[in-house]
C-alpha cells in the first residue's frame, strides 16, 4: 500500500505517542508550557531551562524572550527592572523591548501571564504591544518530559563581581532540583560527568553540520563526543546518514523549523540535501518514513508535533511501541 493511503487510513483515532519516534516538543507561536502540545499529541514535554534573578530555575524557551510571550510589559514596576524597557513606536521607528528571566525574580515571574508569541511592532502603549493573540490557559498536566539546560544569554558566572554562579553550577543546580522533585523518570537533556546516572541518558543537541560545508567536521567530532561518555546525540534534520551511524541513539531535530516543504524554499536549510526532490508540503511525511525505517531515528523534536504524532499513530503503531524514555538504559 503507498505511503499516503497507508496515512489515509485512519483519521480520527488519535492519541499520544512515547513511542520510538516520540516527539519532543518545543511549539512554534505557543508558549513553550501550554496545553496546546498535549492536544496536538507530544508524549513528551520539553522544558528549556533558564535562571531568575535570584538564581531560580523556570521553564522558558528563550531566556529574553518575555516581552513577546507574556504580560510584563504592561506591569510598570516589572517592566522599569528589565534590560530595554519598552519603547513606543515613534517617528517611524518600531516599538521596542527586551525582558529576560534573570531581570527579575522568580516571585515576580509567577506573577505573569503567558501568551502566544508575538508583539505589535507599531504600539504606541505597553497594552497594545500584547494585542494580536488570543489568550491562552493552563492547567497541570501529568506527562513524561524533558529538560533543555539553555545557554545563557547574560555573563557568567552570573550575578556580578565575585559571584560563583558558573555554568557548572547552573547545570549542577538543575540536576539537584531535578531529583528533589522526585521525577526519576524523565531524562535530562544535558550531560553531567558528575552525575553519571543522568550523562548516560542525556542527549546532546549538536548545533554542527547545518550546512553541506560542516557536515564532515560535525561527523568528525562524533568520536571526540563518544569519548567524552555522550550516549545519544541529536543532529539537525540535514546530517548524512553516515553521521548517524556513530551513534545507537538519536532523535532528530527539527522537524518543522525552517520552512514549507512545498514553496520556493523547499524547506530551508535543513532540508537542503532533499531540496531537488520535494515539491508539496505532504512530502514531510515521506521524510519521516525514511527516518524512522532506514535511518532508525528513536526521536523528532517537532515544532508542531501533530505531524509526528500522525505518522506514529497509523504508520508504524505496531513497531513504534516501545516507550523509549521509560526503557532501562544500561
Amino acid at each position: 500500500m503507498a505511503l499516503p493511503s497507508r496515512l489515509g487510513a485512519c483519521y480520527e483515532c488519535m492519541s499520544l505517542n512515547e513511542g520510538e519516534l516520540g516527539t519532543l516538543y518545543g511549539v512554534v507561536t505557543f508558549p513553550s508550557v501550554t496545553i496546546s502540545r498535549t492536544r496536538m499529541g507530544a508524549g513528551i514535554q520539553e522544558c528549556d531551562v533558564v535562571f531568575t534573578k535570584d538564581k531560580q530555575l523556570v521553564c522558558r524557551h528563550d531566556q529574553c524572550d518575555l516581552h513577546t510571550t507574556t504580560n510584563i510589559v504592561n506591569i510598570p514596576e516589572l517592566n522599569a527592572k528589565c534590560t530595554t524597557p519598552f519603547q513606543p513606536a515613534e517617528d517611524g521607528k518600531k516599538a521596542t523591548a527586551k525582558r529576560c528571566t534573570s531581570d527579575i525574580t522568580l516571585a515576580e515571574f509567577k506573577t505573569l501571564c503567558g501568551k502566544m508569541d508575538g508583539a505589535n511592532a507599531s504600539a504606541t502603549t505597553p497594552a497594545d504591544y500584547l494585542k494580536g493573540h488570543a489568550g491562552l490557559a493552563h492547567r497541570p498536566l501529568r506527562q513524561p518530559f524533558t529538560l533543555e539546560l539553555k545557554t545563557p544569554l547574560v555573563p557568567m558566572p552570573f550575578g556580578g563581581n565575585g559571584s560563583d554562579y558558573t555554568q557548572a553550577k547552573y547545570a549542577q543546580q538543575m540536576i539537584d532540583e531535578f531529583k528533589a522533585a522526585h521525577q526519576a523518570r524523565a531524562r535530562v537533556a544535558a550531560v553531567f560527568s558528575a552525575e553519571p546516572q543522568f550523562g548516560k541518558q542525556a542527549v546532546y543537541l549538536d548545533e554542527n553540520g547545518e550546512t553541506a560545508e560542516t557536515f564532515p567536521q560535525a561527523v568528525a567530532a562524533l568520536s571526540t563526543y563518544a569519548q567524552a561518555g555522550v550516549k545519544i546525540m541529536a543532529p539537525p534534520v540535514a546530517v548524512p546518514r553516515d553521521g548517524r551511524q556513530e551513534r545507537q541513539d538519536r532523535p532528530l531535530r527539527s522537524l518543522e523549523r525552517s520552512g514549507w516543504l512545498g514553496d520556493a524554499t523547499h524547506g530551508g536549510y535543513y532540508y537542503a540535501p532533499i531540496a531537488n526532490v520535494t515539491n508539496n508540503d505532504g512530502d514531510v511525511f515521506n521524510l519521516l518514513h525514511v527516518l524512522a525505517q532506514d535511518v532508525g531515528v528513536m526521536g523528532v523534536f517537532s515544532d508542531w508535533s501533530a505531524t509526528v504524532t500522525y505518522y506514529a499513530n497509523w504508520l508504524l503503531w505496531a513497531v513504534l511501541n516501545t516507550a523509549y524514555f521509560q526503557r532501562d538504559q544500561n
